[in-house]
């Protein structure tokens, strides 16, 4: 069995040792190929046969689908265990996960409306967001791709998706568009476009500044046909979201925000190690953990961690137990994942202070690390976004 690279005094550490899905051996496979993922800017192939092969693409399907079964609380938890080894990884599932939990909750609820994906994920498929377009700074609430409906209920989606994480491995796609048939009434269709259908392309332009390995290229979608069966919602602009909908973004917002504190967390531990490890020739020739300055920026990462570790708990605790917070449930999750994704950036910015300038060395993780962590506050709803709508609710604003 491999003995992990791990600080054993941080507090928090318990949740990445060991899951319901992975052990040692496997994060420290995973954790190897990170670094050679983000240096040649390619998609987490090798990792992606070994999760699928151990289940973790069903982790929130139930046992009776061949799933594991397990909730969105400890959804989240295994994501940011695998987050501390590999974050770009965990990132890229994250966007496959969010579609599944949603649907389990809805047939427990005796609504088998999405009952068809829940077997297509049992059957193999790979799920994946399509939601991001160029211009479009409204969110699931317009969108650019047009949505042209066919007899039958179906529809013709044209347009083109940015940053479509898991681009190489995907089958089915969730997506939404904007139906403009009716000019007085606009309305966005939400729908799953499969891979093999005509019109479908990807265009390979992902090369970022972090979580490299996701393979986030660019989906175009030239008058793809899907059929009714695979239309989840259409919804009139401005008009509340349906509940499969609401349910994405319960699941998403919190697993996205688990991702960034296992950046954290592993930078902060990166650092510790590092401060017990370099000796200082101020001290003479004592660690640099007996520095004051040291002491303190490490004691001011771990409080903010331990808050977002909190927060992060309460909330997936929550929403598993059916907690209900009325209006405020929008709020709480944007604020989840503004507070995690924030403290988690300033968390490894005080990592790299610690370590010291050889922090930014491409030899160091600390460098890969400190730039996957900047992608966090670009998640929609971005900071802006967060702020507006959080702020906006607590002064009544919104209803």
């Amino acid at each position: 069995m491999t003995t992990l690279p791990v600080n054993p005094s941080a507090r928090q550490l318990a949740d990445t040792r060991a899951g319901e899905i992975l052990g040692p051996d496997d994060y420290a496979r995973f954790h190897e190929r990170a670094a050679r993922y983000d240096r040649d800017n390619a998609f987490f192939a090798d990792d992606f046969a070994d999760l699928r092969a151990a289940g973790y693409l069903k982790i929130a399907l139930p046992r009776a689908l061949g799933g594991a079964g397990l909730t969105l609380a400890q959804v989240a938890r295994e994501q940011r265990r695998l987050a501390y080894w590999a974050p770009a990884t965990a990132l890229a599932l994250t966007m496959h996960h969010y579609w599944i939990g949603p649907a389990v909750q809805l047939r427990e609820q005796g609504d088998d409306s999405v009952a068809w994906l829940l077997d297509a994920v049992a059957g193999g498929a790979v799920l994946a967001a399509g939601h991001g377009e160029r211009g479009n700074d409204a969110g699931l609430d317009d969108s650019v791709v047009r949505a042209v409906p066919r007899p039958g209920g179906g529809y013709v989606f044209t347009g083109r998706k940015t940053f479509t994480s898991l681009s190489p491995v995907w089958t089915k796609l969730g997506v939404h568009g904007r139906d403009d048939s009716d000019p007085d009434r606009p309305r966005i269709v939400h729908a799953f476009v499969d891979r093999d259908a005509a019109g479908v392309a990807t265009e390979q332009v992902w090369d970022a500044l972090g979580v490299r390995a996701t393979g986030s290229d660019d989906t175009v979608l030239d008058g793809v046909a899907v059929p009714a069966d695979q239309v989840l919602a259409v919804i009139p602009i401005g008009h509340p979201y349906p509940p499969y909908i609401n349910g994405i973004l319960r699941w998403y917002l919190p697993l996205v925000a688990n991702v960034y504190y296992g950046i954290a967390r592993r930078a902060l531990d990166l650092a510790v190690a590092s401060s017990r490890e370099r000796r200082s020739l101020a001290l003479d020739g004592r660690p640099n953990a007996e520095k004051g300055s040291v002491q303190r920026w490490v004691a001011q990462a771990e409080i903010q961690l331990d808050a977002a570790w909190s927060l992060l708990e309460k909330t997936v605790a929550d929403l598993d137990e059916g907690v209900d917070h009325g209006s405020w449930w929008t709020s709480r999750l944007f604020a989840t994942k503004e507070f995690t994704v924030s403290s988690a950036r300033g968390v490894v910015d005080i990592a790299v202070q610690v370590v010291g300038a050889s922090s930014v060395s491409r030899r160091n993780e600390l460098e890969r690390l400190y730039r996957d962590v900047r992608t966090g506050p670009l998640h929609p709803p971005n900071t802006d976004a967060v702020l507006d709508v959080v702020g906006r609710t607590s002064l009544g604003l919104i209803p």
